[in-house]
């Protein structure tokens, strides 16, 4: 991550899963310097082709502006049976130098 963003000490990204049959599901990671850069998190569908949520877009813009948090809603767009597709509430924090 320090390759492609020199400026950031550090990202932790909250997600709380909601998927039809399954209790909601909170997922924290968190990224430091030495981390890869790579910011999609797979669909909890098993039969999920393609899909996932990718956050990429939403770090990238948060720094740019230097924005230290922010919140929102994502729906995996993959491929499969529809009803069995995840969507995400998500949180990010980031820490700059």
């Amino acid at each position: 991550m320090a390759d492609h963003f020199p400026e950031v000490a550090g990202i932790d990204i909250s997600m709380t899963y909601n998927q039809k049959g399954i209790r909601s599901l909170l997922r924290t990671f968190s990224f430091s310097p030495s981390s890869y850069a790579y910011f999609k998190v797979d669909c909890l569908c098993k039969d999920c082709n393609g899909g996932g949520f990718d956050l990429t877009q939403v770090i990238t813009g948060m720094i740019r502006n230097r924005r230290k948090a922010t919140k929102g809603e994502l729906s995996c767009l993959g491929e499969g049976p529809a009803a069995d597709h995840s969507a995400v509430v998500y949180e990010v924090a980031i820490r700059y130098t």
